[in-house]
């Protein structure tokens, strides 16, 4: 049984800093927040590593946007919608649409420097969108260069405490409301407890679940369960998104190949050289996420093979170096010419669609608490998101929050006296780092890109009976991990049993068809009310 916190704790006996605003990570979710909300609020910003470190510093695509004549909100909020799978809020999808070029250039003006062809903002397409609408940076090194412009203002700005190396374990509540988070300064082993009058979860995703990832070691579902246990709702997170083509070779990570590089007109080919994505759907290789990973690995099995290649070779040298000069280089270091050589790939776990579920203005079902980026479920993304619909997601709701906590008052109640006792005395095992693993290799093996009833049900029971993890006292931040990465297994393995359909990010290979009669709805669990169906209310 997961427990209210992982931590037991007395509150006159803890460090304490007391803030405005508690904003947990630093990706570009927290550190817009952040910049937003310290034009008139006192910030503390909570980093689990240096300010740098953040899922979104390896984002290589770029930000979707509308900013041409060419282009328009509605064609964009069209792609969004079809990609969803009929699970998306139109009105998260239309506030997205229509709130994200001002977005962009308050990106601008905070310091980021985009591409551009001549004077004008260069623009790129990607998978399942109609127009060139995605902005990119340095080539395909856009996220870092959006953390290289917000970190340095939120650096100079007085008002934002950084507390770089600093884990958060939990959410604290009182009368049901969210007054702060204890954290962990993970160089001293001293915890600490936070008071916020609010506080935003911007924590990121839970790539870490899957042995195979874009994602950085730090993208562990801290946020998302740390919201599981103190009570708010989670939505959607049988959704995972596989992305297409990461770099599958001997010896190298899976590294993200950006989908930008089929969209300056890269090929997909199987092991025996055939393009093959005209079997699979009329927008060829740049068909839907979800569609050109289960391709991939349709094709990997019926030619017995571990990758397919990703051919770019027809392109000029030109193109290859200018447009993307870190896949180029990273590619290179593994003795793989982009110019010359086919590159192999296969799908990686990337991105997860649901998390914290939110209202249009990024508050959760815990009141004083709110959720920006990855780690949320605004309705934007339905049951797959569409290629760098992301990082525009981020800032316009990461503004939205600002101007929701700009009305808030402080809190009033006394959290002095709040202690939490399981009377734990016995410590975490110290192969809590294999089990870490086996629960990665489990995720892939029997709740990944492919599922079934069978597998999915073994999946949850060998989860469950690692349960027992939640009665010991966790004392190095790698264990508060592992218990976060267990808690957002079971969610999701739990919500992809119960959805017995295919849609999206979520395959069944015993329910292959979509099932809009039954299943046009969203799986919602919480702590506190288990596990409900909410009906999606809007029309395609």
């Amino acid at each position: 049984m997961i427990p209210r916190y992982l931590l037991d704790f007395r509150i006159r006996d803890m460090e304490k800093i007391k803030t405005d605003v508690c904003i947990i990570g630093s990706g570009i979710a927290g550190l817009y927040t952040a910049l937003q909300i310290a034009e008139y609020k006192e910030v503390t910003l909570i980093c689990k590593e240096s300010l740098l470190e953040s899922n979104t510093n390896y984002a290589q695509g770029g930000i979707a946007a509308v900013i041409t004549e060419k282009d328009s909100t509605a064609l964009h909020r069209e792609d969004t919608l079809i990609a969803g799978a009929g699970l998306c809020s139109r009105e998260a999808v239309d506030i997205l649409v229509n709130e994200g070029p001002q977005g962009v250039y308050e990106l601008i003006r905070y310091g980021t420097q985009f591409d551009k062809e001549g004077n004008q903002l260069a623009l790129t397409k990607e998978g399942a969108h109609s127009r060139r609408r995605i902005l990119h940076a340095n080539g395909d090194s856009t996220g870092a260069e959006i953390v290289r412009a917000l970190s340095e203002r939120v650096r100079n700005n007085p008002r934002i405490q950084i507390l770089e190396y600093h884990f958060a374990i939990d959410l604290v509540t009182m009368a049901g409301e969210c007054a702060g988070a204890m954290i962990e300064d993970t160089k001293r082993g001293q915890f600490i407890y936070i008071e916020a009058d609010s506080t935003v979860l911007a924590t990121g995703g839970a790539g870490q679940l899957y042995r195979y990832t874009t994602n950085p070691m730090v993208a562990t579902g801290d946020g998302i369960a740390m919201a599981y246990r103190a009570g708010a709702e989670v939505k959607d997170v049988e959704f995972i998104q596989f992305h297409p083509t990461s770099l599958c070779y001997p010896g190298a990570p899976r590294f993200l190949i950006s989908e930008a590089v089929r969209g300056e007109g890269a090929i997909l080919r199987n092991s025996l050289g055939e393009q093959f994505m005209e079997k699979y759907h009329p927008q060829l290789d740049l068909a839907p996420r979800d569609v050109v990973a289960r391709a991939i690995v349709s094709e990997m099995e019926k030619t017995e093979s571990t990758f397919v290649y990703l051919d770019i070779t027809h392109e000029s040298e030109e193109l290859i170096k200018h447009r993307f000069p870190t896949i180029y280089q990273v590619c290179l270091s593994y003795g793989l010419n982009m110019i010359t050589d086919w590159i192999p790939v296969a799908p990686a776990a990337h991105y997860m669609m649901g998390g914290v579920k939110t209202d249009e203005w990024g508050q959760t079902t815990v009141p004083r608490l709110f959720a920006c980026g990855e780690v949320s479920s605004t309705g934007v993304h339905g049951a797959n998101r569409l290629a760098s619909n992301s990082l525009s997601e981020a800032i316009v709701f990461g503004k939205r929050i600002s101007k929701k906590i700009e009305e808030i008052e402080p809190f009033s109640i006394d959290t002095s006296a709040l202690s939490y006792s399981l009377m734990r005395e016995k410590r975490m095992d110290e192969e809590h780092l294999e089990k870490r693993l086996e629960l990665q290799k489990r995720m892939v093996r029997q709740v990944g890109l492919l599922r079934d009833e069978r597998r999915l049900s073994q999946a949850i029971k060998e989860l469950e009976e690692q349960s027992e993890q939640f009665q010991t006292q966790p004392t190095e931040f790698t264990e508060f991990e592992y218990l976060n990465l267990l808690t957002c297994a079971l969610l999701t393995a739990k919500a992809a049993l119960l959805r017995e359909e295919s849609r999206g990010g979520h395959y069944r290979l015993d329910f292959p068809e979509r099932d809009d009669v039954n299943w046009r709805k969203h799986i919602i669990q919480s702590i506190n009310a288990g596990v409900k169906e909410e009906r999606c209310i809007y029309d395609d």
